[in-house]
């Protein structure tokens, strides 16, 4: 009895030296939600401009509320502050407006997630606090409803649909239509205005020219940063998020060259960031409280832009449509081929889904969730015709290194299992 609890004391007390040995390590970050990819900063250097265009645009909900529906198209590589825009935009333009006695209220719908036009309403309609029944209205319905609402309250609202160019590719262009055209038969108040965020508005040229001429009427481009503009995001981020003296402006031109467009980088200030972010993260499980150059090339080893890219798009997929992914990843790791086929990678998820304890979907589910990461570019489908036996689909991936991709996937099926999602 008096071993065991001996033997349980002295873990404690190992237990309790690794705690505090770490918490006694000096500290780098006084805030790493500054340099998330989800954090809306107060400010936006360098997309000054782009914040007076959307003002402009929308200059009416203050002048002559109700007199149009405005529509606004956000272009720009990934990295380039699309939705950091919007959400600024739309948080302060509404604080504005609500001090100069206007009710404007603003919405942010990612249409990654919410994959479908009911989806896309019934998610506007919970923003706006619409009291919309979970069950039983169609579609049309709950978007009569939610006009209805403002009209009765005399509101009005600026609705951002962010990955627009995913909604449009999975959805079609009906559901756009419906979207875009809002109001176009009816000469009333105009309650609901809209910016759309696309990476390229060429992933929208499958639409009617009619609703395509509405999308590209009004287009706010956001270019990829350069050098200069990445050092002055990064400055400005690194002062919310680290301890002074943690970081000095060698290490944040290091990074902004690497990464600037004008020095052949991706100008992606995401990228950057999370560069930053390693790099600290490295110093600071070293028991250091500076960064260096060699953290932020040891940072920079193990951030690919090509994941990083990826990460984005897939971060809201659903879980099974990861465990897709994952199973492709898998499966081009083990046998070392360019291309898989349906069948196999089929047969890898369910394994992949017994590994994880989830219940795998059917043929015809597995078979959409491979085509919704095709047509989203995450991966690359074609059919296997002539010279093969029988017609099957092929799958591949244009790009890597695939054993990150897998690592990160592996994390974030984790986190959603954990999380229920």
């Amino acid at each position: 009895m008096s071993e065991s609890f001996g033997v349980a004391s002295l873990e404690n007390k190992n237990t309790w030296k690794i705690i505090e040995e770490e918490l006694e390590k000096p500290s780098i970050f006084k805030s790493r939600e500054s340099l998330s990819p989800e954090y809306i900063p107060d400010q936006l250097p360098h997309r000054e401009k782009e914040l007076r265009e959307l003002t402009s645009y929308f200059k009416h909900l203050v002048t002559t509320p109700g007199s149009i529906s405005q529509r606004v198209l956000i272009t720009g590589r990934v990295g380039t502050g699309k939705t950091a825009l919007a959400k600024v935009f739309g948080r302060d333009f509404t604080r504005l407006a609500t001090e100069k006695g206007y009710k404007v209220r603003y919405a942010h719908v990612n249409c990654h997630r919410n994959r479908t036009l009911y989806n896309v309403i019934a998610d506007i309609g919970r923003q706006l606090d619409v009291p919309v029944p979970s069950r039983g209205l169609s579609s049309k319905e709950m978007y009569d409803l939610i006009l209805n609402y403002l009209d009765e309250r005399d509101e009005y609202a600026i609705i951002t649909l962010d990955e627009f160019h995913y909604f449009a590719n999975i959805s079609g262009p009906d559901a756009v239509y419906f979207i875009v055209r809002t109001y176009d038969a009816e000469e009333l108040f105009r309650r609901l205005n809209f910016i759309f965020i696309a990476i390229d508005p060429v992933k929208l040229g499958f639409l009617d020219p009619t609703t395509e001429g509405y999308l590209l009427r009004h287009l706010v481009k956001l270019n990829p940063y350069t050098s200069q503009q990445l050092f002055d995001i990064l400055k400005y981020r690194a002062e919310d998020s680290m301890y002074e003296g943690s970081y000095d402006d060698e290490v944040l031109r290091f990074i902004a060259d690497f990464e600037g467009w004008d020095k052949g980088g991706g100008g992606n200030a995401r990228h950057a960031l999370e560069i930053l972010h390693v790099a600290g993260s490295s110093a600071e499980a070293d028991g250091r409280s500076r960064i260096t150059i060699e953290d932020v090339r040891k940072a920079i080893m193990n951030t690919s832009r090509e994941i990083l890219s990826v990460s984005e798009a897939i971060r809201d997929s659903p879980i099974h449509e990861l465990l897709i992914l994952l199973s492709i990843v898998k499966l081009l790791r083990k046998t070392g081929r360019s291309e898989l086929k349906m069948g196999e990678v089929e047969e890898e998820y369910n394994a992949v889904c017994e590994f994880y304890g989830e219940v795998p979907r059917r043929h015809t589910q597995v078979y959409e969730y491979v085509m919704n990461l095709s047509r989203t570019g995450i991966v690359q489908t074609r059919s296997s015709g002539k010279g093969q036996r029988g017609r099957s689909t092929l799958i591949t991936l244009p790009y890597g290194p695939l054993d990150v991709l897998e690592k990160y996937l592996d994390e974030l099926i984790r986190k959603k299992i954990q999380l229920g999602l």
